[in-house]
């Protein structure tokens, strides 16, 4: 080898070296940023794959199975953070804009009312918007239905006959009802209940309801226990969500099989029909990612899994229809009420002045 020869192939080992130093540096510092995933990658649909974190306090099952199915279509990443409607809405508060939420989902709308009354959520977009009936979203559009379950009061077929049920939840609180029918006061199932109430007969009549209710009822933890004693026959009756009744039936049916459903309808109080939520919060650093997640869940894709799957919740979006197992939702006749309305600090006061917290 040359002289000439060794002095470039020393400059070319050189060039090269640096440009590897040079490389290096780049993928160090964007390590060091916390950079997760490329912004500008695509999926397997061509999407953004900004990974995503979704607050979830909806069935752990149906949220993963939207989780799936999404990042199928996408490539867009889900993490997923659990816990219940109050828990979560009273964690994004507190963190505020550095929550690391992308996406909140709920089982029922006071713990979004909650997140919306503290400024904390984008608009949902003209998609979603379309996709999701009036009826299945608040009027402020900060957060959309993705789900609906049904008030009914589930019975000992046993023990009642059609004609000694309840005509409406408010009958509940006369006397003659005393020790003979439950529910869960903690969760935030019933609370949402109440939240109907409140807004559809005013605080005085419902402050009345709770007192009577606290001298009338049995407490459990949890709707699956109050349906279970009922099936035991502890009690005549409880105040659940339809889902319990249905799901226990799709597998052994032990729980339930001395059990049937009333749905009170007419609007009453009690065929309240409550809108599980989601929504995007504003301090987000993906929104178009958050927004497709919302546009899928609410999308045909996403409600089908809904209508299919082992939930038994009502799909409420892109003309999907219930499970055919369930009474259909225009049948429910449930009162009209705007889910941006309902109002969990006041619940949780009233019922707190009853006893039952």
């Amino acid at each position: 080898m040359t002289s000439l020869t060794r002095n470039l192939t020393r400059k070319q080992f050189h060039k090269s070296a640096l440009a590897a130093l040079a490389g290096a540096s780049v993928l160090a510092l964007a390590a060091c940023s916390g950079a997760t995933s490329p912004a500008t990658s695509t999926g397997a649909a061509g999407g953004s794959t900004d990974a995503i974190t979704v607050y979830n306090a909806q069935h752990d099952s149906l949220t993963q199975a939207w989780v799936d199915e999404f990042t199928k279509e996408t490539g867009i990443k889900v993490t997923v953070r659990p816990g219940d409607d109050s828990e979560l809405s009273n964690q994004i508060i507190a963190e505020g804009a550095k929550s690391p939420a992308d996406v909140f989902l709920t089982e029922n709308s006071p713990a979004m009312t909650q997140v919306e009354n503290a400024g904390l959520f984008a608009d949902i977009n003209a998609t979603i918007q379309k996709q999701v009936p009036a009826e299945y979203r608040p009027s402020t559009n900060k957060w959309t239905g993705i789900a609906a379950r049904s008030t009914v009061f589930a019975y000992d077929k046993t023990k009642l006959s059609a004609d000694q049920l309840p005509k409406s939840i408010m009958d509940l609180a006369d006397p003659a009802w005393k020790g003979r029918w439950a529910a869960s006061p903690s969760g935030a199932d019933f609370q949402a209940i109440v939240s109907a109430m409140l807004e559809l007969k005013g605080e005085e009549a419902t402050a009345s309801w709770l007192k009577s209710m606290k001298e009338n009822s049995k407490a459990y933890k949890g709707n699956s226990t109050a349906m279970k004693a009922v099936n035991a026959g502890e009690v005549e009756g409880a105040i659940i969500y339809h889902y319990y009744w249905f799901g226990d039936q799709a597998k052994t049916g032990e729980n339930s099989n001395n059990v049937a459903l009333h749905y009170f309808k007419n609007e009453d109080p009690g065929a309240f029909v409550s809108i599980s939520g989601g929504g995007v919060l504003a301090s987000s650093q993906h929104q178009d990612s958050a927004q497709k997640f919302l546009e899928f869940v609410t999308g045909k894709a996403g409600q089908t899994i809904l209508q299919t799957g082992g939930s038994f919740e009502y799909p409420v979006a892109s003309g999907v229809a219930a499970n055919e197992k369930l009474v259909p939702l225009a049948d429910l006749q449930a009162p009209k009420i705007d889910p941006s309305e309902l109002n969990s600090a006041k619940v949780t006061e009233l019922m707190t002045q009853a006893g039952l917290l």
